[in-house]
């Protein structure tokens, strides 16, 4: 455990080295969440009963969504873990006295955590002033704020887990880009990045709800806004609990198979 904390900590500082790549990603999901924030208002003025959210609870999601954008980018997979796979140099990490697929997820943690960090309070500062109701409210009760920590530490690791089945994915393919795209992309959508999922059909965002992907980010989000309450959220972290698991335990099963067929040519 002490070989894999300090594994993660050498990642966290390397991640708070880019600064001004956090600036320059601050502008830009600021503009980003205001462009939404002005789109989601016009369509509000044609009939907001006909909407699932109040305007008030969408603006909250949307800032949440921004400031927490690095620590939920489903787009996001490391290049080093791929390149190591496809280059052959995981040779040398399978030589290391550590488990390969907890030195992985440990990696993404350590990266997501770092990136998240440098951007998330500016970005929730500065929404909470704006006017309303294009302004970050408070959680809808001190429940709803501690489930929401619970949450949030949850969907941070599913999507990890997520991400481990893309880059153990790369030990049977010859370039990985396909599976990154069509993955990214998939998981955004689902998980609701471009439209919120309480916006989808009642029967589609029945089975949304049941996948995976809504515990990544859906889920945190809903209960700070007060759209999930005590009971429905409860049983909301239990399920992103349950998949945590269910992914955990695909990748390792995953990982050992490939491991096992992996031929790795060179000197």
């Amino acid at each position: 455990m002490k070989a894999y904390l300090s594994f993660f900590r050498i990642r966290f500082l390397a991640g708070l080295q880019y600064r001004t790549a956090a600036w320059a990603g601050i502008a830009t999901q600021f503009a980003w969440g205001g462009m939404n924030l002005l789109m989601y208002a016009a369509f509000y003025k044609t009939g907001a009963d006909a909407f699932p959210m109040e305007f008030a609870a969408l603006s909250d999601y949307i800032w949440l969504q921004q400031a927490f954008l690095a620590l939920f980018m489903t787009w996001y997979f490391d290049g080093e873990i791929l390149d190591a796979v496809v280059t052959g140099s995981v040779a040398y990490e399978l030589c290391r006295p550590a488990d390969l697929y907890a030195m992985w997820f440990v990696k993404g943690l350590a990266v997501r955590t770092s990136r998240a960090l440098l951007r998330f309070a500016p970005i929730l500062l500065v929404a909470v002033f704006l006017p309303a109701p294009y302004s970050l409210g408070l959680p809808a009760g001190p429940l709803a704020a501690l489930l929401f920590v619970f949450s949030m530490a949850l969907g941070l690791c599913v999507i990890v887990a997520l991400s481990m089945l893309i880059y153990i994915s790369a030990f049977y393919t010859v370039s990985p880009l396909g599976v990154r795209v069509l993955a990214g992309t998939l998981m955004e959508f689902f998980a609701g990045g471009v439209l919120p999922l309480p916006f989808f059909p009642d029967a589609l965002r029945t089975i949304l709800y049941a996948l995976p992907f809504a515990s990544i980010q859906n889920t945190p989000f809903l209960i700070y806004t007060g759209h999930l309450r005590s009971r429905e959220a409860l049983l909301e972290l239990l399920l992103q609990a349950v998949w945590l698991v269910l992914l955990v335990a695909l990748g390792r099963f995953w990982m050992r198979r490939a491991i096992r067929r992996t031929v790795v040519q060179g000197g």
